[in-house]
Protein backbone atom coordinates (compact mmCIF):
# COMPACT_ATOMS: atom_id res chain seq x y z
CA UNK A 1 0.00 0.00 0.00
CA UNK A 2 1.29 3.41 -0.94
CA UNK A 3 0.73 6.74 0.81
CA UNK A 4 -2.35 8.54 -0.45
CA UNK A 5 -2.59 12.20 -1.42
CA UNK A 6 -5.45 14.21 0.00
CA UNK A 7 -8.23 13.66 -2.53
CA UNK A 8 -11.26 13.92 -0.25
CA UNK A 9 -13.70 11.43 1.17
CA UNK A 10 -14.87 8.56 -1.05
CA UNK A 11 -18.55 9.06 -1.92
CA UNK A 12 -18.71 7.04 -5.13
CA UNK A 13 -17.50 3.56 -6.06
CA UNK A 14 -16.94 2.43 -9.64
CA UNK A 15 -16.55 -1.32 -10.04
CA UNK A 16 -14.84 -2.53 -13.19
CA UNK A 17 -16.20 -5.78 -14.59
CA UNK A 18 -12.69 -7.21 -14.58
CA UNK A 19 -12.75 -7.18 -10.78
CA UNK A 20 -16.27 -8.64 -10.41
CA UNK A 21 -16.33 -11.34 -13.12
CA UNK A 22 -14.12 -14.34 -13.78
CA UNK A 23 -12.94 -15.25 -17.28
CA UNK A 24 -12.02 -12.82 -20.04
CA UNK A 25 -12.94 -14.54 -23.28
CA UNK A 26 -15.96 -15.79 -25.19
CA UNK A 27 -16.49 -18.84 -22.97
CA UNK A 28 -19.87 -18.32 -21.30
CA UNK A 29 -19.23 -21.11 -18.80
CA UNK A 30 -16.09 -19.36 -17.55
CA UNK A 31 -17.94 -16.13 -16.81
CA UNK A 32 -19.40 -15.83 -13.33
CA UNK A 33 -19.21 -13.59 -10.30
CA UNK A 34 -15.96 -13.79 -8.38
CA UNK A 35 -16.11 -15.04 -4.76
CA UNK A 36 -17.13 -12.15 -2.52
CA UNK A 37 -18.79 -10.17 -5.31
CA UNK A 38 -22.32 -10.62 -3.96
CA UNK A 39 -21.21 -9.61 -0.45
CA UNK A 40 -19.48 -6.53 -1.85
CA UNK A 41 -22.38 -5.43 -4.03
CA UNK A 42 -24.83 -5.87 -1.17
CA UNK A 43 -22.60 -4.09 1.37
CA UNK A 44 -22.04 -1.13 -0.95
CA UNK A 45 -25.71 -0.86 -1.92
CA UNK A 46 -26.70 -0.78 1.77
CA UNK A 47 -24.11 1.91 2.52
CA UNK A 48 -26.00 4.42 0.34
CA UNK A 49 -22.79 5.23 -1.51
CA UNK A 50 -23.04 6.12 -5.23
CA UNK A 51 -22.27 2.99 -7.25
CA UNK A 52 -21.44 2.22 -10.85
CA UNK A 53 -20.11 -0.63 -12.95
CA UNK A 54 -17.85 -0.23 -15.96
CA UNK A 55 -16.84 -2.38 -18.92
CA UNK A 56 -14.88 -2.04 -22.15
CA UNK A 57 -16.36 -1.45 -25.58
CA UNK A 58 -16.45 -4.74 -27.47
CA UNK A 59 -17.02 -6.95 -24.41
CA UNK A 60 -18.75 -10.28 -25.26
CA UNK A 61 -22.54 -10.03 -25.08
CA UNK A 62 -22.96 -12.64 -22.33
CA UNK A 63 -20.71 -10.59 -20.02
CA UNK A 64 -22.58 -7.39 -20.90
CA UNK A 65 -25.90 -9.12 -20.11
CA UNK A 66 -24.62 -10.22 -16.69
CA UNK A 67 -23.33 -6.71 -15.97
CA UNK A 68 -26.68 -5.16 -16.84
CA UNK A 69 -28.51 -7.65 -14.62
CA UNK A 70 -26.26 -6.68 -11.71
CA UNK A 71 -26.75 -3.01 -12.48
CA UNK A 72 -30.52 -3.47 -12.35
CA UNK A 73 -30.47 -5.60 -9.20
CA UNK A 74 -28.23 -3.26 -7.19
CA UNK A 75 -29.27 0.07 -8.75
CA UNK A 76 -25.87 0.69 -10.36
CA UNK A 77 -25.01 3.24 -13.00
CA UNK A 78 -23.16 1.53 -15.86
CA UNK A 79 -20.57 2.87 -18.26
CA UNK A 80 -18.67 1.69 -21.30
CA UNK A 81 -15.16 3.01 -20.76
CA UNK A 82 -12.11 3.89 -22.73
CA UNK A 83 -10.97 6.78 -20.55
CA UNK A 84 -12.69 6.33 -17.13
CA UNK A 85 -12.02 9.83 -15.80
CA UNK A 86 -13.43 11.72 -18.76
CA UNK A 87 -16.36 9.34 -19.30
CA UNK A 88 -17.57 8.86 -15.71
CA UNK A 89 -16.85 12.19 -14.03
CA UNK A 90 -19.45 14.32 -15.88
CA UNK A 91 -22.24 12.02 -14.67
CA UNK A 92 -20.91 11.99 -11.12
CA UNK A 93 -19.96 15.64 -10.66
CA UNK A 94 -22.49 15.97 -7.86
CA UNK A 95 -21.21 13.25 -5.53
CA UNK A 96 -19.37 15.75 -3.32
CA UNK A 97 -16.25 13.64 -2.87
CA UNK A 98 -13.78 11.42 -4.69
CA UNK A 99 -14.38 8.19 -6.58
CA UNK A 100 -12.94 4.81 -5.64
CA UNK A 101 -12.26 2.71 -8.72
CA UNK A 102 -11.94 -1.05 -8.21
CA UNK A 103 -10.17 -2.74 -11.11
CA UNK A 104 -8.20 -5.93 -11.72
CA UNK A 105 -4.47 -5.72 -12.29
CA UNK A 106 -4.92 -6.62 -15.95
CA UNK A 107 -6.35 -3.24 -16.97
CA UNK A 108 -4.44 -0.91 -19.26
CA UNK A 109 -6.22 2.06 -17.74
CA UNK A 110 -4.06 2.12 -14.60
CA UNK A 111 -1.44 4.48 -16.06
CA UNK A 112 -4.24 6.81 -17.19
CA UNK A 113 -5.54 6.97 -13.62
CA UNK A 114 -2.16 7.76 -12.08
CA UNK A 115 -2.71 11.49 -12.52
CA UNK A 116 -6.36 11.49 -11.45
CA UNK A 117 -7.78 12.34 -8.05
CA UNK A 118 -9.47 8.96 -7.83
CA UNK A 119 -8.71 6.30 -5.23
CA UNK A 120 -7.56 3.33 -7.31
CA UNK A 121 -8.01 -0.09 -5.70
CA UNK A 122 -6.50 -3.03 -7.57
CA UNK A 123 -7.75 -6.56 -7.02
CA UNK A 124 -4.70 -8.78 -7.35
CA UNK A 125 -5.91 -11.78 -9.33
CA UNK A 126 -3.67 -14.77 -8.76
CA UNK A 127 -1.01 -13.13 -6.65
CA UNK A 128 1.21 -10.07 -6.65
CA UNK A 129 0.38 -7.48 -9.28
CA UNK A 130 2.90 -6.34 -11.85
CA UNK A 131 1.02 -3.06 -12.25
CA UNK A 132 1.71 -0.20 -9.86
CA UNK A 133 0.93 3.48 -9.89
CA UNK A 134 2.19 5.96 -7.31
CA UNK A 135 -1.06 5.90 -5.37
CA UNK A 136 -2.87 2.60 -5.94
CA UNK A 137 -4.00 0.27 -3.17
CA UNK A 138 -3.93 -3.50 -3.67
CA UNK A 139 -6.33 -6.02 -2.15
CA UNK A 140 -6.56 -9.81 -2.41
CA UNK A 141 -10.29 -10.30 -1.77
CA UNK A 142 -13.35 -8.30 -2.78
CA UNK A 143 -14.58 -8.35 0.81
CA UNK A 144 -11.67 -6.05 1.71
CA UNK A 145 -13.04 -3.06 -0.21
CA UNK A 146 -15.43 -1.64 2.47
CA UNK A 147 -12.62 -1.73 5.04
CA UNK A 148 -10.23 -0.15 2.54
CA UNK A 149 -12.64 2.70 1.89
CA UNK A 150 -13.21 3.25 5.62
CA UNK A 151 -9.46 3.39 6.27
CA UNK A 152 -8.95 5.82 3.42
CA UNK A 153 -11.85 8.02 4.54
CA UNK A 154 -10.56 8.05 8.09
CA UNK A 155 -7.15 9.29 6.93
CA UNK A 156 -8.80 11.90 4.72
CA UNK A 157 -11.16 13.10 7.44
CA UNK A 158 -8.75 13.31 10.35
CA UNK A 159 -8.36 12.04 13.89
CA UNK A 160 -11.98 12.74 14.86
CA UNK A 161 -13.37 10.13 12.48
CA UNK A 162 -14.66 6.96 14.13
CA UNK A 163 -15.03 3.58 12.39
CA UNK A 164 -17.96 1.51 13.64
CA UNK A 165 -17.66 -2.20 12.89
CA UNK A 166 -21.06 -3.83 12.90
CA UNK A 167 -22.09 -7.48 13.10
CA UNK A 168 -25.67 -8.71 12.92
CA UNK A 169 -27.76 -11.01 10.75
CA UNK A 170 -28.33 -9.89 7.12
CA UNK A 171 -32.02 -9.08 7.59
CA UNK A 172 -31.16 -6.86 10.56
CA UNK A 173 -28.42 -5.09 8.60
CA UNK A 174 -30.82 -4.46 5.75
CA UNK A 175 -33.46 -3.12 8.13
CA UNK A 176 -31.04 -0.52 9.52
CA UNK A 177 -29.11 0.18 6.33
CA UNK A 178 -32.10 0.83 4.07
CA UNK A 179 -32.83 3.84 6.29
CA UNK A 180 -29.30 5.15 5.80
CA UNK A 181 -27.99 4.09 9.22
CA UNK A 182 -24.72 2.49 8.01
CA UNK A 183 -22.89 4.83 5.57
CA UNK A 184 -19.30 4.13 4.49
CA UNK A 185 -18.51 7.84 4.34
CA UNK A 186 -18.57 9.98 7.51
CA UNK A 187 -21.84 11.03 9.10
CA UNK A 188 -22.13 14.66 10.28
CA UNK A 189 -20.64 13.58 13.61
CA UNK A 190 -17.80 11.59 12.03
CA UNK A 191 -18.97 7.96 12.08
CA UNK A 192 -18.27 5.45 9.30
CA UNK A 193 -19.81 1.98 9.33
CA UNK A 194 -17.84 -1.09 8.27
CA UNK A 195 -19.45 -4.54 7.94
CA UNK A 196 -17.61 -7.30 9.78
CA UNK A 197 -17.56 -10.48 7.70
CA UNK A 198 -16.59 -14.06 8.44
CA UNK A 199 -14.85 -14.23 5.05
CA UNK A 200 -11.89 -12.24 6.42
CA UNK A 201 -9.86 -12.79 9.60
CA UNK A 202 -11.85 -11.19 12.43
CA UNK A 203 -8.79 -9.98 14.32
CA UNK A 204 -7.52 -7.93 11.36
CA UNK A 205 -10.96 -6.38 10.87
CA UNK A 206 -11.43 -5.55 14.54
CA UNK A 207 -8.08 -3.79 14.62
CA UNK A 208 -9.42 -1.35 12.05
CA UNK A 209 -12.56 -0.37 14.00
CA UNK A 210 -12.90 2.06 16.89
CA UNK A 211 -16.19 0.74 18.26
CA UNK A 212 -18.08 -2.53 17.75
CA UNK A 213 -21.83 -2.45 17.20
CA UNK A 214 -23.52 -5.82 17.61
CA UNK A 215 -26.87 -7.48 17.91
CA UNK A 216 -25.57 -10.39 19.97
CA UNK A 217 -29.05 -11.83 20.42
CA UNK A 218 -28.92 -12.64 16.68
CA UNK A 219 -25.80 -14.72 17.31
CA UNK A 220 -27.19 -17.09 19.98
CA UNK A 221 -27.26 -20.80 19.14
CA UNK A 222 -28.64 -22.08 22.44
CA UNK A 223 -29.35 -21.16 26.05
CA UNK A 224 -29.31 -24.05 28.47
CA UNK A 225 -29.20 -23.76 32.25
CA UNK A 226 -28.23 -20.10 31.94
CA UNK A 227 -25.30 -20.97 29.67
CA UNK A 228 -25.34 -19.04 26.40
CA UNK A 229 -23.70 -20.55 23.32
CA UNK A 230 -22.93 -18.07 20.55
CA UNK A 231 -22.03 -18.53 16.89
CA UNK A 232 -18.38 -19.06 16.02
CA UNK A 233 -18.11 -15.45 14.83
CA UNK A 234 -19.37 -14.06 18.11
CA UNK A 235 -17.18 -16.43 20.10
CA UNK A 236 -14.15 -15.11 18.21
CA UNK A 237 -15.19 -11.54 18.92
CA UNK A 238 -15.60 -12.36 22.62
CA UNK A 239 -12.12 -13.91 22.70
CA UNK A 240 -10.72 -10.83 20.98
CA UNK A 241 -12.40 -8.57 23.54
CA UNK A 242 -10.97 -10.61 26.40
CA UNK A 243 -7.47 -9.75 25.16
CA UNK A 244 -8.29 -6.16 24.12
CA UNK A 245 -10.25 -4.79 27.03
CA UNK A 246 -9.65 -1.23 25.86
CA UNK A 247 -11.82 -1.92 22.81
CA UNK A 248 -15.07 0.07 22.85
CA UNK A 249 -18.27 -1.98 22.44
CA UNK A 250 -21.85 -0.84 22.11
CA UNK A 251 -22.80 -2.44 24.43
CA UNK A 252 -20.62 -4.93 26.35
CA UNK A 253 -22.07 -8.41 25.82
CA UNK A 254 -22.37 -8.99 29.54
CA UNK A 255 -24.75 -6.03 29.79
CA UNK A 256 -27.33 -7.68 27.56
CA UNK A 257 -27.48 -10.92 29.56
CA UNK A 258 -30.34 -9.75 31.81
CA UNK A 259 -32.46 -9.20 28.68
CA UNK A 260 -32.11 -12.88 27.79
CA UNK A 261 -34.00 -13.93 30.91
CA UNK A 262 -37.61 -12.88 31.52
CA UNK A 263 -37.40 -13.77 35.20
CA UNK A 264 -34.32 -11.59 35.73
CA UNK A 265 -35.96 -8.68 33.90
CA UNK A 266 -39.10 -9.04 36.05
CA UNK A 267 -36.98 -8.92 39.17
CA UNK A 268 -35.11 -5.86 37.91
CA UNK A 269 -38.41 -4.08 37.18
CA UNK A 270 -39.33 -4.43 40.86
CA UNK A 271 -36.82 -1.62 41.41
CA UNK A 272 -39.18 0.80 39.64
CA UNK A 273 -40.94 1.09 42.99
CA UNK A 274 -38.32 3.73 43.85
CA UNK A 275 -39.82 6.02 41.17
CA UNK A 276 -43.38 5.98 42.46
CA UNK A 277 -45.01 9.15 43.78
CA UNK A 278 -47.90 8.98 46.20
CA UNK A 279 -51.27 9.75 44.65
CA UNK A 280 -50.30 9.16 40.99
CA UNK A 281 -50.46 6.20 38.63
CA UNK A 282 -47.53 3.81 38.79
CA UNK A 283 -45.04 2.62 36.25
CA UNK A 284 -44.14 -0.95 37.10
CA UNK A 285 -43.52 -4.44 35.85
CA UNK A 286 -46.38 -6.95 35.79
CA UNK A 287 -47.01 -9.30 38.68
CA UNK A 288 -45.27 -12.60 37.97
CA UNK A 289 -44.50 -16.11 39.13
CA UNK A 290 -41.84 -18.60 38.04
CA UNK A 291 -42.88 -22.19 37.41
CA UNK A 292 -40.61 -25.16 36.68
CA UNK A 293 -43.28 -27.81 36.19
CA UNK A 294 -46.88 -27.43 35.08
CA UNK A 295 -47.99 -30.79 36.50
CA UNK A 296 -46.60 -30.57 40.03
CA UNK A 297 -47.31 -27.07 41.26
CA UNK A 298 -49.93 -25.61 43.61
CA UNK A 299 -51.20 -22.94 41.23
CA UNK A 300 -54.05 -21.69 43.40
CA UNK A 301 -51.71 -20.88 46.29
CA UNK A 302 -48.88 -19.66 44.05
CA UNK A 303 -51.04 -17.36 41.94
CA UNK A 304 -52.71 -15.81 44.96
CA UNK A 305 -49.38 -15.17 46.65
CA UNK A 306 -48.06 -13.49 43.47
CA UNK A 307 -51.22 -11.30 43.19
CA UNK A 308 -52.11 -13.00 39.93
CA UNK A 309 -55.63 -13.63 38.69
CA UNK A 310 -57.06 -15.05 35.48
CA UNK A 311 -56.49 -14.67 32.66
CA UNK A 312 -52.71 -14.64 32.80
CA UNK A 313 -50.03 -14.95 30.14
CA UNK A 314 -47.39 -17.68 30.22
CA UNK A 315 -43.98 -17.05 28.65
CA UNK A 316 -40.74 -19.08 28.46
CA UNK A 317 -38.08 -17.91 30.91
CA UNK A 318 -35.69 -17.57 27.95
CA UNK A 319 -36.58 -14.24 26.36
CA UNK A 320 -34.80 -14.32 22.99
CA UNK A 321 -32.16 -15.93 20.83
CA UNK A 322 -33.79 -19.37 20.51
CA UNK A 323 -36.72 -20.53 18.41
CA UNK A 324 -39.08 -21.33 21.29
CA UNK A 325 -38.52 -18.07 23.19
CA UNK A 326 -41.69 -16.55 21.76
CA UNK A 327 -44.04 -19.50 22.24
CA UNK A 328 -46.61 -18.29 24.76
CA UNK A 329 -50.09 -19.00 26.05
CA UNK A 330 -52.97 -17.20 27.73
CA UNK A 331 -54.52 -19.28 30.51
CA UNK A 332 -58.08 -18.73 31.76
CA UNK A 333 -58.26 -21.27 34.61
CA UNK A 334 -56.03 -23.51 36.73
CA UNK A 335 -56.80 -26.55 34.59
CA UNK A 336 -55.21 -24.80 31.59
CA UNK A 337 -51.73 -25.30 33.06
CA UNK A 338 -51.86 -29.09 32.95
CA UNK A 339 -49.67 -30.20 30.06
CA UNK A 340 -49.48 -26.64 28.71
CA UNK A 341 -47.36 -26.49 25.55
CA UNK A 342 -45.02 -23.66 26.64
CA UNK A 343 -41.29 -24.36 27.22
CA UNK A 344 -40.15 -24.68 30.83
CA UNK A 345 -39.03 -23.07 33.04
CA UNK A 346 -41.70 -20.44 32.43
CA UNK A 347 -42.89 -17.15 33.84
CA UNK A 348 -46.59 -16.62 34.54
CA UNK A 349 -47.33 -12.95 34.10
CA UNK A 350 -50.24 -10.68 34.86
CA UNK A 351 -52.45 -10.07 31.82
CA UNK A 352 -53.23 -6.37 31.76
CA UNK A 353 -56.40 -5.08 30.13
CA UNK A 354 -54.97 -2.29 27.99
CA UNK A 355 -57.59 -1.38 25.37
CA UNK A 356 -55.62 -3.22 22.65
CA UNK A 357 -52.93 -0.50 22.68
CA UNK A 358 -49.23 -0.95 23.27
CA UNK A 359 -46.53 1.75 23.42
CA UNK A 360 -43.15 0.85 21.90
CA UNK A 361 -40.55 2.92 23.76
CA UNK A 362 -37.14 3.42 22.15
CA UNK A 363 -34.13 4.67 24.11
CA UNK A 364 -31.26 5.99 21.96
CA UNK A 365 -28.69 7.30 24.40
CA UNK A 366 -30.38 10.09 26.27
CA UNK A 367 -33.18 10.50 23.73
CA UNK A 368 -36.52 8.75 23.98
CA UNK A 369 -39.08 8.07 21.24
CA UNK A 370 -42.21 6.00 21.08
CA UNK A 371 -44.71 4.48 18.67
CA UNK A 372 -48.29 3.49 19.39
CA UNK A 373 -49.46 0.14 18.00
CA UNK A 374 -52.51 -2.06 18.19
CA UNK A 375 -52.12 -5.02 20.51
CA UNK A 376 -53.88 -8.12 21.84
CA UNK A 377 -57.44 -7.39 22.98
CA UNK A 378 -58.76 -7.20 26.54
CA UNK A 379 -59.60 -10.32 28.56
CA UNK A 380 -63.33 -10.30 27.75
CA UNK A 381 -62.58 -10.37 24.02
CA UNK A 382 -59.99 -13.13 24.48
CA UNK A 383 -62.56 -15.23 26.31
CA UNK A 384 -64.95 -14.86 23.38
CA UNK A 385 -62.14 -15.95 21.03
CA UNK A 386 -61.65 -19.05 23.15
CA UNK A 387 -65.34 -19.94 23.57
CA UNK A 388 -65.30 -22.22 20.56
CA UNK A 389 -62.75 -24.35 22.39
CA UNK A 390 -64.64 -24.45 25.69
CA UNK A 391 -62.38 -21.72 27.04
CA UNK A 392 -59.16 -23.61 26.39
CA UNK A 393 -55.80 -21.80 26.64
CA UNK A 394 -54.75 -19.70 23.67
CA UNK A 395 -51.29 -20.79 22.50
CA UNK A 396 -49.43 -18.51 20.09
CA UNK A 397 -46.07 -17.27 18.82
CA UNK A 398 -45.60 -13.64 19.85
CA UNK A 399 -43.53 -12.90 16.72
CA UNK A 400 -46.65 -13.69 14.72
CA UNK A 401 -49.03 -12.70 17.51
CA UNK A 402 -52.77 -12.90 17.82
CA UNK A 403 -54.88 -10.95 15.32
CA UNK A 404 -54.37 -7.22 15.87
CA UNK A 405 -54.82 -4.10 13.79
CA UNK A 406 -51.79 -3.15 11.73
CA UNK A 407 -52.20 0.63 11.84
CA UNK A 408 -49.37 2.45 13.59
CA UNK A 409 -49.21 5.93 15.00
CA UNK A 410 -45.80 7.38 15.72
CA UNK A 411 -44.66 10.46 17.51
CA UNK A 412 -41.45 12.37 18.07
CA UNK A 413 -43.21 14.72 20.46
CA UNK A 414 -45.05 12.40 22.83
CA UNK A 415 -46.61 15.27 24.76
CA UNK A 416 -49.26 15.39 22.01
CA UNK A 417 -50.74 12.11 23.27
CA UNK A 418 -52.63 12.52 26.55
CA UNK A 419 -53.09 8.81 27.22
CA UNK A 420 -49.47 8.18 28.17
CA UNK A 421 -47.69 9.78 31.09
CA UNK A 422 -44.49 10.80 29.35
CA UNK A 423 -42.84 11.96 32.58
CA UNK A 424 -43.32 8.49 34.04
CA UNK A 425 -41.99 6.81 30.91
CA UNK A 426 -38.97 9.15 30.71
CA UNK A 427 -38.12 8.53 34.36
CA UNK A 428 -38.35 4.78 33.81
CA UNK A 429 -36.24 5.00 30.62
CA UNK A 430 -33.46 6.83 32.41
CA UNK A 431 -33.67 4.48 35.38
CA UNK A 432 -33.41 1.42 33.13
CA UNK A 433 -30.54 2.96 31.13
CA UNK A 434 -28.54 3.45 34.33
CA UNK A 435 -29.60 0.12 35.85
CA UNK A 436 -28.86 -1.97 32.76
CA UNK A 437 -25.85 0.08 31.55
CA UNK A 438 -27.19 0.01 28.00
CA UNK A 439 -27.04 2.69 25.30
CA UNK A 440 -29.74 1.60 22.84
CA UNK A 441 -32.69 -0.51 23.93
CA UNK A 442 -36.45 -0.63 23.89
CA UNK A 443 -39.36 -1.63 26.07
CA UNK A 444 -43.08 -2.11 25.69
CA UNK A 445 -45.61 -0.34 27.90
CA UNK A 446 -49.33 -1.02 28.28
CA UNK A 447 -51.66 1.21 30.30
CA UNK A 448 -53.99 -0.69 32.61
CA UNK A 449 -57.63 0.19 32.31
CA UNK A 450 -59.00 1.66 35.53
CA UNK A 451 -55.80 2.15 37.55
CA UNK A 452 -53.91 3.69 34.58
CA UNK A 453 -50.79 1.94 35.81
CA UNK A 454 -48.09 1.95 33.12
CA UNK A 455 -46.92 -1.67 32.97
CA UNK A 456 -43.62 -2.62 31.26
CA UNK A 457 -44.24 -6.00 29.65
CA UNK A 458 -41.03 -6.49 27.63
CA UNK A 459 -37.46 -5.12 27.37
CA UNK A 460 -35.18 -5.74 24.37
CA UNK A 461 -31.74 -4.77 23.08
CA UNK A 462 -31.03 -2.71 19.95
CA UNK A 463 -34.57 -2.61 18.54
CA UNK A 464 -35.05 -1.42 14.97
CA UNK A 465 -37.04 1.72 16.00
CA UNK A 466 -38.36 1.65 12.43
CA UNK A 467 -41.67 3.28 13.42
CA UNK A 468 -39.81 6.51 14.23
CA UNK A 469 -39.12 8.66 11.11
CA UNK A 470 -35.54 8.15 9.93
CA UNK A 471 -34.74 11.87 9.66
CA UNK A 472 -35.05 11.99 13.46
CA UNK A 473 -34.17 8.49 14.63
CA UNK A 474 -31.02 7.91 12.55
CA UNK A 475 -29.19 11.11 13.68
CA UNK A 476 -30.15 10.20 17.27
CA UNK A 477 -28.77 6.69 16.67
CA UNK A 478 -25.48 8.17 15.43
CA UNK A 479 -25.37 10.61 18.34
CA UNK A 480 -25.85 7.79 20.87
CA UNK A 481 -22.95 5.81 19.35
CA UNK A 482 -20.66 8.85 19.18
CA UNK A 483 -21.45 9.87 22.75
CA UNK A 484 -20.72 6.35 23.97
CA UNK A 485 -17.37 6.32 22.14
CA UNK A 486 -16.33 9.79 23.33
CA UNK A 487 -17.30 8.93 26.90
CA UNK A 488 -15.26 5.74 26.79
CA UNK A 489 -12.23 7.51 25.33
CA UNK A 490 -12.35 10.24 27.98
CA UNK A 491 -11.99 7.71 30.81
Amino acid sequence: MHPQPEVGVVRGVLLDESALLTGDGDDKNATQLRPGAEFLLRALSLSRIRMGISYDVGLPSHRVSLIKRMASLYSLDWFTLNDPVSEVKPDWDDIGGCIAYLVSDKKEVLPILSSSRWLVVVLNVGGESSFHTPKDIHILQLEELPSTICQFNKRSTGINAVTVGYIMKPSRVEDFAKRGAFPLYPTPNGLMFMPITSELPLSSQLKEVDIILHKATDEILSIEENKVTFTQNMQEILRYLEHHQDCCVLDPIINIYPLLDRLEIQQILLGLEDLQNEGSNKIRGPYFLKVDNFDNFDFQTGLAKAKLSFPCIVKPKVACGVSHAHKMAIAFKVEDFKGLNVPLPAVIQEYVDHSSTIYKIYVLGEKIFYAVKKSIPNADVLMKLSNGNDLKPLVFDSLKSLPAADDIQHSNNPTSDESIDLKRVSDASNWLRRRLHLTIFGFDVVIQEGSRDHVIVDVNYLPSFKEVPEDISIPSFWEAIRTKFDSRMSK
